[in-house]
């Protein structure tokens, strides 16, 4: 754990050399509070893939998982893209791999393939179009209902979407380890320790969550309810990291990280491969100019186009 004082010489490192190089920190909700706090932009999927395809600067440090950096590097070919951690990965993307997906488009080759923004950069390539959790249910909305639909890789936010737009997916086997984690008997217990409390819940979750939960959204839909709601009590059934900004937004409100199945100290959910950024990664990034993202230009050429199809409809 680092003392206030690296952590603001590290931050102080990190801010010269990103006015030196030209550079832009992009962070997910899911990274650590200092990271967060060093950033120049903070959101969900969504909105960093806007961010990614917005931004001026020559270097663009994606402090969050390798997919991420991926779609930025897809949606800015001509930039340097870094990441401060190869090895963050991400369980969903890991479950769908290219050659099983092209597999898949082989048996249904009448489906529209729908894919989760959480999938490496071949899936992408290989895909119809792309979503995030904030603009699934638009999109599949969007398809015709005489088009069947393939929706990969996590099975619960594709039994989410089936519920709520009453179209019939087909759903690959996948999920994402933190949202899988938490513990119903363990949340019910808490509802009942915080009776005034509202259960906020990411559609990543399990079903039998999803169906006792007050709202249902996105980490930005989240921290938009939080903000507008009346209430003052609430159980966040998501990564715990978008804790901080909630906080930030609304620092008279009781933020509870909802349990996790195991019996740890912290009791709450976190994402192993998001906490593998560190500030000492992320100055060593920048001072290097790596890890830097590469992607085949014919993978990155095909892959580009589903995404543009999906910030096009978002």
């Amino acid at each position: 754990m680092q003392n206030n004082y690296q952590s603001r010489t590290l931050t102080q490192h990190i801010s010269a050399l990103k006015k030196e190089k030209n550079a832009v920190i992009l962070a997910h909700y899911y990274q650590d509070a200092p990271i967060q706090e060093i950033a120049d932009f903070v959101g969900d999927s969504l909105e960093l893939s806007r961010k990614a395809a917005e931004v001026e600067a020559s270097i663009i440090v994606f402090a969050g998982v390798h997919f991420m950096g991926e779609t930025a590097k897809i949606l800015n070919p001509n930039k340097k893209v870094l990441i401060p951690d190869l090895e963050a990965g991400c369980s969903l993307a890991d479950s769908c791999s290219p050659a099983a997906f092209e597999r898949a488009k082989e048996l249904y080759p009448d489906h529209v393939f729908v894919t989760y923004i959480n999938c490496s950069a071949e899936v992408k390539a290989l895909s119809d179009i792309i979503c995030t959790s904030a603009n699934a249910e638009k999109i599949i909305l969007s398809i015709p209902e005489s088009k069947k639909i393939f929706f990969s890789p996590d099975k619960n936010l594709g039994n989410y979407l089936i519920s709520k737009t009453k179209r019939e997916l087909t759903l690959w086997d996948g999920v994402c380890i933190v949202h899988e984690a938490f513990s119903i008997e363990k949340t019910i217990s808490l509802l009942k320790e915080y009776p005034q409390a509202k259960l906020l819940v990411h559609p990543e979750s399990e079903m039998h969550l999803l169906n006792i939960a007050d709202y249902i959204g996105s980490t930005s839909a989240m921290i938009r309810y939080v903000r507008e709601d009346s209430a003052t009590d609430y159980l966040i059934g998501t990564e715990s990291g978008i804790i901080h900004q909630m906080a930030k937004l609304v620092p008279k409100k009781r933020l509870i990280p909802i349990p996790i199945h195991e019996n740890n100290t912290c009791a709450c959910s976190e994402c192993a491969f998001m906490k593998v950024n560190t500030l000492e990664k992320l100055l060593a990034c920048l001072e290097n100019e790596s890890p830097e993202i590469q992607l085949d230009p014919q993978i990155q050429q095909r892959a580009i186009r589903p995404l543009e199809r999906m910030l096009s409809l978002s």
